[in-house]
């Protein structure tokens, strides 16, 4: 708590500061700001060490896709997961390649040949292909808004195989009244798509912890916390 982000040692954190730090679990800036908004209970835009530990525990429920509530804080959920990254594809960057893949085989077949029978192009299947598969389950539009930004991991507005079962995953989750996540548990990340992708120009990620330092200071101000709170610094 104190070295991480209470770097004045005063038992209490800034809203810029503990929105560079919230960052890094990955998930949403709406997601961070409802996150915010229950932990910070007076509103002053300051959370002191009981309401700090209340937003982690928060993140911690929107990472394992339990509601972001109060009612949420007394589920057994893992600890929440951080990166010092500074990416926001950190889940992708974080499942390990030994995660078995929430997809079983024998699932993985049908939703196979539910993918082939779209006529997908390239391997690949666009969003009005996939659109009537999604409609079809009779869930609610921002449920399946949500299975397609999951699925879709690499953000080209086309599902190929892999990312295809994801959404089909997920939908069946929904149907069976599981809660969808606000981020892809590392879990559900197509072993395919785990690999960390050298983009020419990215980057590299350099474990040296001075490293990943400096690149935090240089971050853009984070825009999560300032409708609510003016950051005069």
């Amino acid at each position: 708590f104190s070295s991480q982000v209470d770097s004045a040692n005063a038992g209490r954190v800034l809203a810029s500061d503990a929105a560079v730090f919230l960052k890094k679990s990955g998930l949403t800036d709406l997601v961070l700001g409802k996150i915010w908004d229950l932990a910070d209970t007076d509103g002053k835009g300051i959370l002191n060490k009981q309401e700090f530990f209340v937003a982690l525990r928060l993140v911690a429920c929107a990472q394992n896709g339990l509601d972001v509530s109060l009612s949420s804080l007394n589920l057994p959920v893992p600890p929440p997961r951080f990166t010092d990254t500074g990416s926001p594809l950190l889940l992708s960057g974080t499942a390990s390649s030994d995660v078995p893949w929430a997809v079983k085989l024998e699932d993985k077949t049908k939703y196979d040949a539910i993918f082939d029978s779209l006529n997908p192009v390239n391997g690949l299947l666009s969003g009005d292909k996939v659109k009537p598969v999604l409609l079809n389950s009779k869930l609610p539009v921002d449920i399946l808004g949500r299975v397609w930004e999951l699925s879709d991991i690499d953000h080209d507005g086309m599902l190929d195989r892999d990312e295809f079962a994801v959404a089909m995953f997920l939908v069946y989750c929904a149907l069976e009244k599981e809660p969808v996540p606000m981020s892809l548990p590392a879990a559900l990340v197509p072993p395919s798509k785990r690999k960390p992708v050298s983009v020419p120009g990215a980057m590299p990620l350099i474990p040296s912890s001075t490293s990943t330092k400096e690149s935090h200071q240089s971050l853009p101000p984070v825009g999560i916390l300032a409708a609510k709170t003016p950051l005069t610094q």
